[in-house]
């Protein structure tokens, strides 16, 4: 369930490597997501959300964690590796250009990179998809650290 052209996006897919997938969960309600995770192989979901609480049912990371155990998934929350405020705020006034910004700013702090890295070591051992809510991967930050993780690691990026 890719989107065209959403794949292959690191430095050539490394074969050893799982696809390391990406999703957001705007529109969907938490079964419409596990089951797209199951069904691309997923085995830990890494929330790389600032915030890991939701308005939608399901989503908050207590309840999202104890149900994605439930299916059989290991579920990490990645606090570091979100958008800080500013970025969340730009993002959602559309200036996706300017989120990008502040994003590539944090994600440049010894937090983040350290973040990064744990993030990226399990991401090359296990089938693993990173977690926003963001729909379009085109507006949201995990498309940045797909891309951080990709350079590092050559796996091949799958948008769910």
């Amino acid at each position: 369930m890719s989107s065209p052209g959403a794949q292959g996006q690191g430095a050539g897919p490394d074969s050893a490597a799982p696809p390391l997938c990406t999703a957001g969960y705007e529109g969907l309600v938490q079964d419409q997501l596990f089951d797209r995770l199951e069904a691309a192989g997923v085995r830990v979901l890494i929330d790389i959300r600032a915030v890991a609480n939701s308005r939608k049912p399901g989503f908050s990371k207590t309840i999202l964690a104890a149900s994605a155990q439930a299916r059989g998934l290991r579920y990490i929350h990645v606090q570091p590796l979100g958008t800080p405020k500013a970025g969340r705020q730009a993002a959602r006034a559309g200036r996706a250009a300017e989120m990008a910004a502040i994003f590539g700013a944090h994600l440049a702090t010894p937090a983040a990179q350290a973040a990064l890295a744990a993030a990226r070591d399990v991401a090359r051992a296990e089938p693993s998809c990173l977690l926003c809510f963001e729909r379009d991967f085109h507006l949201c930050h995990r498309t940045i650290v797909a891309a951080a993780i990709a350079a590092e690691t050559h796996q091949q990026i799958v948008h769910l």
